[in-house]
């Protein structure tokens, strides 16, 4: 386990990940990240769709690993940053083999919490907030 992120998350595959030779299409970790980003909010944070909406202003991505058919992937995911109206998410990608779990990959989401609506970035309603900062021990 790996003590600096407090949430992990399983992540399913679906056929069409996987390229010929096999491993994870590198087009689809923005999709894991994904995944891993709304089980958190929705276990952890509990964000309102209803009421608001999050856009991704920026994507970081390091491959480490390649990911196969045969693996089991987790996702680790972490608020590193909270501003205004934008958070940093972090995330570790990791699978197990033969019991121990091995890093495949890091990366990061800047997400802006957006009003559909109004066309516009609007601040981080303080419910949240405060939920990402208490889970993280941010405060």
């Amino acid at each position: 386990m790996n003590t600096a992120f407090n949430y992990k998350t399983l992540i399913p595959f679906r056929f069409t990940d996987f390229d010929t030779f096999g491993h994870a299409n590198n087009a689809v970790y923005l999709t894991y990240f994904e995944i891993a980003r709304s089980n958190y909010w929705r276990e952890v944070i509990h964000w309102d769709w209803k009421s608001l909406g999050i856009i991704i202003a920026n994507a970081e991505i390091t491959y480490i690993k390649p990911v196969h058919q045969s693996d089991q992937l987790f996702a680790y995911v972490r608020t590193s940053y909270v501003g205004n109206t934008s958070f940093k998410l972090e995330y570790i990608l990791v699978k197990l083999i033969h019991g121990v779990e091995e890093i495949c990959t890091k990366g990061s989401t800047v997400c802006v919490a957006y009003d559909y609506k109004t066309q516009q970035k609007v601040s981080i309603p303080d419910y949240q907030r405060a939920k990402m900062l208490e889970f993280e021990a941010l405060v």
